[in-house]
């Protein structure tokens, strides 16, 4: 849905991760409806539950959550180096959709602890941010990959036309990230997913708004 919202639709529900405030970010957010809203953190860019309709559930820091037939794990984690100290905190969701395992790292700006990677084994579908200047960046996106090692990889957060030039100016192109990362690369507006279908090698989707 643009910069680091996403719509997750499976059997049971639906949810949408990270709504944005336009008139920050720049470009429109369409209308959608969802049943579950999660909030990496309490920034315009990522915090705005409501624009979007017939929500039952807004998860907006770390725990244990099951909704709609949808498991949810926030784990704690910073918007920095320096334990938030400049930027604050960050959630991390792993959320269990039919059968897949999906991450949405929201605005990670640090190397993954030992704890954390614990927590983020068998990941089938990573969410991650790759612009920099709030976040990791293209090397730091890369390193965090190595360690997760997701069958399918969704970068986010990245320079892209449009984009509020006030605010993410020093934001990398994807580009950057995809000459970096070194795997194959498919362009989609949408993405179908089945488990038995996730295949053997890994891959960069790059997820296009329409």
């Amino acid at each position: 849905m643009g910069h680091s919202s996403f719509l997750l639709r499976g059997k049971t529900g639906t949810v949408v991760c990270d709504p944005f405030d336009p008139k920050m970010v720049g470009f429109k957010f369409s209308s959608v409806k969802a049943d579950i809203v999660t909030i990496s953190h309490d920034h315009q860019d990522h915090n705005r539950a409501a624009l979007v309709n017939g929500v039952k559930k807004v998860i907006s820091g770390p725990g244990e959550y099951e909704v709609m037939g949808i498991s949810i794990l926030g784990l704690p984690s910073y918007h920095d180096e320096k334990e938030g100290a400049n930027r604050g905190k960050n959630t991390i969701y792993v959320l269990e959709i039919d059968g897949l395992r999906i991450c949405h790292l929201g605005d990670l700006g640090h190397k993954l602890s030992e704890n954390l990677l614990e927590d983020l084994s068998h990941i089938d579908i990573l969410l991650i941010p790759v612009g920099g200047e709030y976040t990791i960046g293209p090397s730091g996106a890369v390193a965090v990959i190595q360690e997760i090692e997701p069958m399918i990889v969704i970068p986010m957060h990245y320079q892209v036309p449009g984009l509020n030039p006030e605010i993410f100016a020093k934001l990398a192109p994807v580009e950057e990230f995809l000459k970096e990362v070194g795997l194959r690369v498919e362009n989609v507006h949408k993405l179908s997913v089945k488990k038995e279908e996730l295949g053997e090698e890994p891959k960069i989707v790059v997820l296009e708004k329409k």
